[in-house]
């Protein structure tokens, strides 16, 4: 699904006696690392005076940032840029752009299948997006008002991909990593967050997993590890602007570990690590070693540090070399939310032998089982709540094999879980060298019975917090009230949504209060352990709705439906 950034305005587009800055249209595709490099690459722009806009028909310039995990991500970015090319014989000057990681797998021909692209940049290589974009932009001014013909026909081919991963991540600390200063950036020139509260942040960049279904490792490279206390003064520079809630990410953040007598310092900026291989461990002496700083030292460092943040939530774990000792932090520390989203991808060990996913079924729910042990207490209102990710229909998938996934899920319990269908990605192992041999019809039925067990373990989850009362940050206006309303819902208008085999569930109407006699308007929120609450707030009194959004309150569950719970506001 696409998303945008909200309109920015800069201060170049405010002075009245320059021109209009050129405008930017900005769409995600796919996961929240993506969501993260946007919101960077807005603020670099930004800072050199583009403005952004949420109508792609208003924009000079628009860029797809996108993601080659699954199929339909890819389908909507070509859908896109047909589009694009449709409207460029009317806008002959319009740039286009296709930033991440179809960009990275498919380097240039992708222009040559597709000329209206006028600039390609990789993951890694966005800090020089600023400058691929303003050279863009004055090749494709130049061609319009010289030939309109060949600027509709001729790409501006700027182009900045990293080539091969594993080589230059290889030599990183000593040429120094220019992505480090782009995250770091965001203290200087921030993107505007709208009101929102929330802000991502990551840890690591790239994989070392090579599951044989994945491309990552090709498109991000390989892992490498931000030093601690870079990430600490970005989190602290996010609090200054009032966020209060940080998600740290990574594709494995779990393997976070810095070494500071290895550490590297080029032009006053400490550079990321790469990461190693490590032995499955429970234990902290894995990964721990002089002068080192290990996930659970960062984790308990952010939360001591940086008191201005209330929650600290972090993406995505691995099933294998996660430390008791970070479980034990997480209980220790109040702010650190007990949500952890662990991806299993199925419950056959046959399966992730094919999948190269570096750990059997049983360590996994080992895994689980400690979490549970340490994590699950509902008696002071703080359950564990478990996400995770399966494929459906690998190569080779048996109906046995599906019968252990379903036996997965049932032992689990996951609050939500990410099922998908299987479809070969170009650049991965099993798209080369497995066949894929499992017919879509019979895809289609195993996925729709995982999302159906799913769903009544979901709302099983649910209604277990009937009566229980959370801390809820509140992220703004229902579905319904946007719907209702007619407004934009992009991210940062505070809108949350649910899918559910594929459907919404649609949260009541507003009612009228009989407290106050007036209407009600309905708010959502999430808890610590993300789960998604509705509550209506009136409209009239002491504080309106707006005044809620993004600051913890406390609420009582009243009813569940699935993933969707109601609540009440506790005074």
């Amino acid at each position: 699904m696409g998303v945008h950034l909200n309109p920015m305005t800069s201060n170049a587009s405010a002075n009245t006696d320059n021109p209009p800055a050129k405008a930017i249209y900005l769409e995600t595709f796919g996961c929240q690392m993506n969501e993260l490099d946007s919101e960077l690459v807005a603020g670099s722009l930004g800072a050199i005076g583009y403005r952004f806009t949420s109508n792609a028909d208003e924009a000079d310039i628009v860029l797809y940032n996108t993601c080659s995990v699954r199929e339909r991500a890819e389908q909507k970015v070509w859908s896109r840029l047909g589009e694009m090319r449709k409207r460029k014989l009317k806008q002959p000057d319009l740039v286009v752009g296709v930033l991440g990681c179809m960009a990275e797998r498919d380097g240039q021909d992708l222009i040559a299948r597709m000329p209206v692209v006028d600039i390609m940049c990789g993951p890694s290589e966005l800090d020089k997006l600023p400058e691929l974009v303003d050279n863009a932009v004055r090749t494709k001014t130049s061609l319009a008002v010289n030939d309109p013909e060949i600027a509709i026909r001729r790409s501006a081919k700027q182009v900045a991909l990293q080539g091969n991963a594993s080589r230059r991540s290889s030599t990183l600390a000593a040429a120094g990593d220019s992505l480090e200063s782009l995250d770091l950036g965001r203290m200087i020139s921030p993107v505007d967050f709208d009101g929102r509260r929330s802000a991502y942040v990551r840890i690591t960049r790239g994989c070392n997993k090579f599951c044989t279904y994945c491309v990552v490792p090709h498109t991000r490279g390989a892992e490498i590890h931000r030093p601690p206390e870079n990430i600490i003064d970005e989190i602290k520079a996010l609090a200054d602007q009032g966020i209060i809630e940080i998600t740290l990410l990574g594709q494995t953040v779990n393997h976070y570990r810095f070494e500071h007598d290895q550490a590297v310092t080029v032009d006053g900026i400490v550079q990321p690590q790469k990461g190693r291989t490590y032995k499955g461990s429970h234990n902290r002496d894995a990964f721990a070693g002089a002068n080192t700083t290990t996930f659970a030292d960062l984790l308990y460092r952010i939360h001591e540090e940086v008191p201005a943040i209330k929650r600290l939530r972090f993406l995505t774990s691995y099933p294998r070399d996660f430390g008791d000792d970070v479980l034990q932090v997480i209980r220790d520390c109040p702010r650190i939310c007990r949500f952890i989203h662990v991806p299993a991808q199925t419950g056959s060990n046959r399966m992730l032998k094919m999948m190269n996913r570096g750990h059997d079924i049983e360590t996994y729910y080992e895994f689980i089982a400690r979490c549970n042990e340490f994590l699950h207490q509902p008696e002071i209102g703080r359950p564990l709540m478990l996400g995770g990710d399966i494929i459906v229909g690998f190569p080779t998938e048996t109906d046995e094999d599906h019968e252990l996934t379903k036996q997965l899920l049932t032992r689990s319990r996951y609050k939500n879980c990410y099922i998908f269908k299987y479809s070969p990605r170009p650049g991965t192992v099993s798209y080369d060298k497995i066949p894929d041999d499992i017919p879509d019809s019979v895809k289609k039925i195993r996925n729709n019975e995982l999302l159906t067990l799913q769903t009544e373990i979901s709302d099983s989850i649910a209604q277990e917090q009937v009566g229980g009362e959370f801390g809820i940050i509140v992220e703004g206006l229902s579905r319904h009230e946007h719907k209702k309303r007619g407004t934009d819902t992009k991210p940062g208008s505070g809108m949350v949504g649910i899918t559910i085999g594929g459907s919404a569930p649609q949260a009541p109407t507003a009612v009228i209060d009989p407290a106050t006699q007036g209407p009600t308007v309905q708010l959502s929120g999430r808890t610590d352990g993300d789960l998604i609450v509705f509550f209506d707030v009136p409209t009239v009194g002491l504080q309106s709705p707006s005044d809620y959004i993004g600051k913890i309150v406390r609420a009582k569950i009243t009813g569940a439906d699935k993933l969707m719970l109601a609540g009440e506001l506790v005074e």
